[in-house]
């Protein structure tokens, strides 16, 4: 499996980005897709990255071994001309201590996550000079809508981004403006929530809640808004309404799940 590595740097309009990875696989005609950040420790050959959260998984069926091919080596170039090099050696998940850091602070949050819809596919059709300038205004809209529902944004993953609310009607109002603002970009977008504890250490937010908000919005499909029943039982007297999703199984998530679909 190809892997690639972009170093994460700040840029002066943006509020920054973490160190990522992105992995490819061809079989036949499947393309399985494999992207989120990492944590890089060292340099040169003792260097070691480390996943910091489960990464997000994508198949495209592309129908034919050629048209896989082509799919392949199109996302390939891609991501080399975006600043990714080469990776040869692993990229493991850490497994965290079990003894509770001295400085770990728990909160409780609504965690939004905004993914684009066959973003690859996209991006290979419009070419890399007019999907970078797309891209730029998506993320605009994003942070401006986030800005105006007070969330926050914790990280940037691919074409994906990650925020969290202190409300969860906040972040669904927040999710069905986002949506609204970008198709006008000709982009549909998936988007999940969950509400659930957290832990802050050393600056970095980790928690089984992001790993099942990841889950939910990989769930929905183009243009929909899915949100766990944690969510749902906190906005019941809310005017925002909601449509009865069944019973999921959240990959890598103990049991099973209640999701509901965000209406109107």
């Amino acid at each position: 499996m190809p892997k690639f590595l972009r170093i994460g740097v700040h840029q002066s309009n943006v509020s920054g980005y973490t160190s990522k990875a992105w992995c490819v696989r061809r079989v036949g005609s499947a393309v399985f897709l494999k992207w989120g950040a990492v944590e890089v420790q060292g340099a040169g050959d003792g260097r070691k990255v480390y996943w910091s959260r489960l990464p997000q998984e994508k198949t495209v069926r592309c129908g034919t071994m050629q048209r896989a091919q082509d799919y392949t080596k199109a996302a390939i170039a891609r991501r080399r001309s975006h600043r990714y090099e080469p990776m040869t050696g692993p990229i493991v998940l850490r497994r965290r201590a079990a003894v509770v850091d001295a400085g770990l602070k728990q909160a409780l949050a609504t965690i939004l996550i905004v993914d684009i819809v066959r973003s690859t596919e996209k991006a290979a059709k419009l070419g890399d000079a007019r999907w970078t300038k797309i891209m730029g205004h998506y993320y605009a809209a994003v942070r401006k809508e986030l800005k105006s529902s007070r969330g926050k944004e914790v990280v940037t993953t691919g074409d994906g981004v990650l925020a969290t609310f202190k409300a969860p009607a906040s972040g669904i109002r927040c999710a069905t403006a986002i949506q609204k603002a970008v198709r006008t970009l000709g982009l549909d977008i998936r988007v999940g929530l969950h509400a659930g504890e957290y832990s802050v250490s050393g600056g970095e937010m980790v928690g089984l809640a992001f790993h099942i908000g990841t889950r939910v919005a990989a769930k929905a499909r183009a243009g929909e808004v899915l949100v766990s029943s944690a969510v749902r039982d906190l906005v019941t007297r809310s005017e925002i309404r909601f449509r009865d999703h069944g019973m999921h199984q959240l990959k890598g998530v103990p049991e099973r799940w209640r999701l509901y679909r965000v209406e109107g």
